[in-house]
């Protein structure tokens, strides 16, 4: 299945079972991880991409993730420091990952969408505007997801 835009990316998504979601929202957020590099996010990510985790350690993942979601937040101040405020993001989709789902809840999606933030802030921090082909790479992450 060939995903060309957000619509079919979000049904493909929806479709997937919690712990589905979970590994593949890890594999987005992995592509932005190195704007932010704290260690809490990356141990929420090795949790979320193993299959068969435990309710106790996906929540201890999701403690650590939202700890440093919070340290990030205070960080980014009133002077937005867009380096900074990347790092949020990616500690927000981190948190996408490993929060305890609810009926109806996108996790993956909502990985996807902070992890696009992320980016956003990056280009917006390198000068070279906001363009950036952030959703077109998650559609190929998904579909090779769903090939596997």
């Amino acid at each position: 299945m060939a995903i060309s835009n957000d619509k079919e990316f979000k049904q493909a998504l929806a479709g997937l079972a919690t712990a589905q979601q979970r590994q593949v929202a890890a594999r987005f957020v992995h592509r932005v991880f190195p704007l932010s590099s704290d260690a809490r996010i990356q141990s929420a990510l090795d949790a979320a991409g193993r299959a068969g985790i435990a309710e106790a350690e996906l929540a201890l993942a999701s403690q650590g993730a939202n700890s440093a979601r919070v340290e990030s937040f205070t960080r980014c101040g009133k002077e937005t420091d867009w380096s900074a405020q990347a790092g949020h993001f990616v500690a927000k989709a981190a948190v996408a990952c490993v929060k305890p789902a609810e009926a109806g809840d996108n996790l993956a999606w909502d990985a996807a969408m902070q992890a696009r933030l992320a980016r956003t802030c990056q280009t917006v921090a390198e000068g070279s505007g906001t363009d950036n082909r952030e959703a077109e790479e998650q559609y190929r992450i998904l579909e090779a997801f769903l090939n596997s």
